[in-house]
């Protein structure tokens, strides 16, 4: 089962957008993320959080289409968006792709990043998505689908990460070794439509900056919070 997991934080309406959902996704919303879904043209199922970005009529528009609202109190001890991941994990997600995630308030965008690290997230296929850039975590091994030219960026998380090996990069390790806190791994480029990344020991950060698609030049911001 796929999830889609909608934030509040800042959306790019990026084409790529659309092809991601499709009607066999369940779609949930972190609060006032079920506004941006509405704005993408996507119906949530489920909206999560504690209802502090949710105006009245827009919760009443809703629960008429049929949403599931799951409310918590304001003070508690995850994010709305760490409530979502976690209620998609709860419905048996087997991939999570997440929206806005990132931009908007500095503290959001890295805690929704470190939210990948999530030790239930292990045997889940999951990736954050924003306009033409996506993240995702390698703690083994990964395959990378893209085209000639699009960069890759491999950021260790977890301190030094060893034993790295890459297939179809311009730059390649064989057991390498990324040093946290050094910048050594970004901006790769990927030489073949797929790329290969193999980790030894550690977390790595992988940011795929896909190539926008062929006559397209500008993307459409939808703004928010990214809690």
């Amino acid at each position: 089962m796929r999830v889609v997991v909608i934030a509040n934080g800042p959306l790019l309406k990026h084409p790529l957008c659309e092809h991601l959902v499709t009607d066999n996704d369940v779609i949930v919303c972190a609060d006032g993320g079920a506004r941006k879904a509405l704005a993408l043209g996507f119906t949530p199922q489920v909206v999560i959080g504690d209802m502090d970005s949710m105006e009245a009529p827009l919760r009443e528009q809703l629960q008429e289409e049929g949403c599931r609202f799951v409310e918590y109190p304001p003070r508690k001890d995850e994010t709305d968006s760490e409530l979502a991941i976690r209620y998609a994990l709860s419905l048996g997600a087997t991939e999570v792709v997440m929206l806005g995630m990132l931009g908007g308030r500095i503290d959001h965008t890295l805690a929704n990043i470190m939210l990948l690290a999530l030790p239930e997230l292990g045997e889940v296929k999951v990736r954050l998505v924003e306009g033409h850039q996506e993240v995702l975590l390698i703690r083994d091994e990964v395959v990378i689908e893209g085209q000639p030219g699009d960069r890759l960026s491999l950021l260790p998380l977890s301190g030094h990460v060893f034993g790295i090996y890459t297939e179809g990069l311009e730059y390649p390790l064989h057991d390498g070794t990324l040093r946290f806190g050094a910048a050594r791994g970004v901006s790769n480029v990927l030489t073949a439509s797929q790329a290969r990344v193999r980790v030894g020991k550690g977390l790595l950060l992988a940011v795929h900056h896909c190539r926008p698609p062929s006559g397209y030049d500008r993307e459409d911001l939808v703004g928010g919070d990214n809690g």
